[in-house]
């Protein structure tokens, strides 16, 4: 019933990767900062995260700073709302040094492949359409980092 929490006038992008590795090692990408250090971020850095504070558990908070192409550090932060170990996280984004008023949610669900996993990420709730554009390139740029990690771990 929670999809009945999200307005649909609001735009959404759903995006799908397979990873080849088991659900544990993305769940552990996602949720630990050590992890997060090392794959999140713009492309052409090689440890773009400076901050990565996770509090992994319904109502916890996090918060990441990481470097940009632009070369000024951006912050994105929220709460985890659902977390379901190695098959399903929900959590509130906002960049709270920029647009701290428009905050959107995501859901990463994961499922095992094979001997992969299939990752569904869902980022609903966008203040408008240019938000979600610019949202699908970062993302996009970004689980390619993932991937590249995942490969390496």
């Amino acid at each position: 019933m929670e999809q009945a929490s999200i307005q649909t006038n609001k735009p959404a992008l759903t995006l799908h990767r397979k990873f080849p590795v088991a659900p544990e090692k993305v769940w552990r990408a996602w949720t630990e900062p050590q992890a997060l250090r090392q794959w999140f971020g713009p492309a052409g850095e090689q440890q773009p995260v400076s901050v990565a504070d996770i509090d992994l558990r319904p109502g916890g908070r996090f918060r990441l700073v990481f470097g940009g192409p632009d070369g000024n550090e951006h912050e994105a932060a929220g709460v985890y709302k659902e977390v379901q170990p190695h098959r399903k996280l929900v959590f509130s984004w906002c960049w709270p040094r920029t647009t701290p008023d428009r905050v959107s949610q995501i859901t990463i669900l994961l499922r095992p492949e094979g001997k992969g996993t299939d990752m569904e990420f869902r980022h609903e709730q966008f203040f408008d359409e240019a938000a979600r554009d610019g949202h699908r390139q970062g993302w996009t740029v970004t689980f390619g980092k993932l991937e590249t990690f995942l490969k390496g771990d």
